[in-house]
């Protein structure tokens, strides 16, 4: 795995417990925390990707309803994965898409002391949508994409295995498991 970066999206109170609960997200948080620990560990840059809206914004006005409004207790990341203030990075967006006016891309071009990531890991909520269409921008920046196929989730199970296909197909993302990713982690760092 050249040059990872883990990016985590939408682990937040909002989506985990809170206004938009998804029952299945609390399956990913220990196979997460282990992910995040190890990226730490050996220089993987962790990058949160989160949902901090405007009430007027098209997500909350016309299709999802009050949800990670930026700065309520619902837009901050779930204590189980809370962010470390000095290592990692937070990216607040507004749409579906961490890269969609965002800092994300400019963010991830600095990284690895200025000659970016190469690998985006892509975990969290919700596989058929704010993780595809995170993948999506990705794909047409020309990142190499991982699913952490364990760090994944989205409110049913038909929509996550359909959106796992989705991302392998059309993004040519390749799905993995977290261990196996963790091992990959190690071993890039060690080069």
């Amino acid at each position: 795995m050249e040059r990872p970066t883990i990016i985590i999206i939408d682990m937040l109170n909002d989506f985990v417990t809170g206004a938009l609960e998804a029952k299945r997200a609390k399956t990913i948080i220990p196979p997460l925390q282990r992910l995040v620990v190890a990226a730490r560990k050996n220089n993987t840059p962790v990058i949160y990707s989160n949902d901090a809206h405007y009430p007027q914004d098209v997500e909350v006005t016309r299709k999802w309803g009050t949800h990670a409004i930026k700065g309520t207790p619902g837009a901050q990341v779930i204590p189980e994965l809370k962010p470390e203030k000095d290592k990692d990075y937070i990216v607040e967006k507004r749409t579906y898409s961490g890269f969609f006016e965002t800092g994300l891309d400019p963010l991830l071009r600095s990284l690895y002391t200025g000659e970016g990531a190469r690998t985006v890991v892509l975990c969290g909520l919700h596989t058929n949508m704010c993780v595809r269409h995170t993948a999506a921008d990705a794909f047409f920046r020309g990142y190499h994409i991982v699913i952490a196929k364990d760090g994944v989730e989205a409110f049913t199970a038909e929509d996550q295995e359909q959106g796992l296909k989705y991302l392998e197909y059309v993004y040519n993302a390749k799905t993995m498991m977290v261990n196996d990713i963790i091992r990959e982690i190690v071993e890039s760092a060690q080069v």
